[in-house]
């Protein structure tokens, strides 16, 4: 799964995610992609669920280019704690998304392939998302 190797703090606050992606908004290495069509958080298992449903699709034509890299740390205390004894020791990564992220590109396989591919993928996210291809 994707976590980050080391960060400068372990634990980091919540923050809020509103408005529209400015950045990673157009296809940039792929012919087609998927974009993000709503606000989440999406779980490093999430990603990694959809990747596999790409790669199964893609065998073993084809490249995949992961957009997205879940490096927010989210903190969890554990059932049957009391109030107070500060803050939970991390237990996943999310990546916080904006609606017009393009999350996942594919390469070097045929449309039906990618399209059918990003769908399965879309499945697995929390999210609505979108499949974009590269205007020609």
């Amino acid at each position: 799964m994707l976590q980050p190797k080391r960060a400068k703090y372990k634990k980091r606050q919540k923050g809020r995610s509103k408005g529209i992606e400015t950045r990673a908004t157009e296809l940039a290495f792929g012919t087609f992609g998927l974009k993000a069509l709503e606000t989440k958080w999406i779980k490093a298992k999430q990603i990694e669920a959809a990747r596999r449903a790409i790669l199964r699709h893609l065998k073993k034509g084809g490249k995949l280019w992961i957009r997205i890299f879940p490096d927010k740390p989210i903190t969890s205390k554990g059932t049957e704690f009391s109030m107070g004894g500060g803050k939970g020791s991390v237990c996943h990564y999310v990546f916080p998304i904006k609606p017009g992220r393009i999350i996942f590109e594919i390469a070097g396989v045929e449309e039906e392939i990618a399209k059918e591919a990003l769908r399965t993928a879309g499945h697995k996210l929390p999210i609505k998302t979108k499949i974009v291809s590269r205007q020609p």
